[in-house]
């Protein structure tokens, strides 16, 4: 440090001024990034699509909706896609992306209805007809009641708790929590501290996220099998993340790695198909 002050010192009084003029631009475009980073955080973790109370889902698959009023600012909205109570092997507990609302996700509750399985799916708060305030809190409360719903129906052997994107954080917190038959995780993340600090490594995003969705942590607490799908040419969550989760995995959980996949493609791959449908077939 020294040595550069001395160079400083020995500097020409312009050569000094301009050093110190864009000292002054850098430390000020830092700023700003940083004060906006904070503030938009919302709307850079979450794209939701609001949908009227009276809005008609048109779902190919046999569903039931559900809405569970609360207070009279919150609602929580539940889609649960059906198979025959004859044929029903369990239930999926499928918590989605941070796209629009249920009925972006609609098209994959074939992989699971396919193999008898259930699938219910939540609205987070602000998407589709969820109504309230959203908080990470308030995220892992809706999944616990989702759980506890589910469990009146069928055994904790029978529940598969799945996430996918920004919803592999509320699976996680959810399986370290309650007991089931399988965790799988699409396109999980560390923590959004760890995604954020990938794109953001100047900052100190641990001081600056409002939502954090330890998993790497809730994975130390997850007694069920885990397995995780993921891209290798993912550019949004990149693959990079699933590799630091089975760091702290067990040795019976499995990482799949889909060869060339991104983001929102995975299920367009035979190997995900397969290894989904193995997962779903066993007893």
């Amino acid at each position: 440090m020294s040595f550069f002050i001395l160079i400083f010192a020995g500097m020409e009084k312009s050569t000094k001024k301009k050093i110190r003029k864009w000292l002054i631009v850098i430390v000020t475009i830092y700023v700003i990034c940083g004060v906006a980073l904070y503030f938009l955080q919302e709307k850079l973790l979450f794209h939701p699509e609001k949908l009227d109370a009276d809005h008609k889902f048109s779902f190919t698959t046999p569903f039931k909706e559900i809405n569970l009023p609360f207070n009279d600012k919150k609602n929580l909205s539940i889609i649960q896609f059906t198979v025959p109570d004859s044929a029903r092997k369990g239930i999926v507990l499928y918590f989605h992306g941070n796209m629009r609302n249920v009925e972006r996700y609609a098209y994959c509750v074939t992989h699971f209805t396919r193999n008898n399985y259930e699938v219910w799916m939540i609205d987070y708060p602000g998407f589709g007809k969820s109504t309230g305030e959203r908080s990470e809190q308030i995220m892992y409360d809706d999944a616990d009641q989702l759980y506890k719903m589910a469990r009146t129906r069928v055994s904790k052997d029978s529940i598969i708790i799945y996430g996918k994107s920004i919803g592999t954080g509320v699976a996680s917190h959810l399986a370290a929590r309650s007991n089931c038959k399988r965790v799988i995780l699409e396109t999980p993340y560390c923590s959004i501290d760890a995604l954020f600090k990938h794109y953001a490594f100047i900052y100190p995003v641990s001081w600056m996220t409002t939502y954090h969705f330890p998993s790497e942590e809730c994975f130390k607490n997850i007694n069920d099998p885990i397995t995780i799908f993921h891209g290798t040419d993912d550019g949004t969550i990149p693959f990079s993340q699933a590799k630091r989760l089975m760091k702290v995995a067990k040795p019976r959980d499995e990482l799949v790695a889909i060869k060339d996949g991104g983001h929102n493609n995975l299920a367009d791959f035979p190997l995900f198909q397969h290894k989904l449908d193995s997962l779903l077939q066993l007893p």
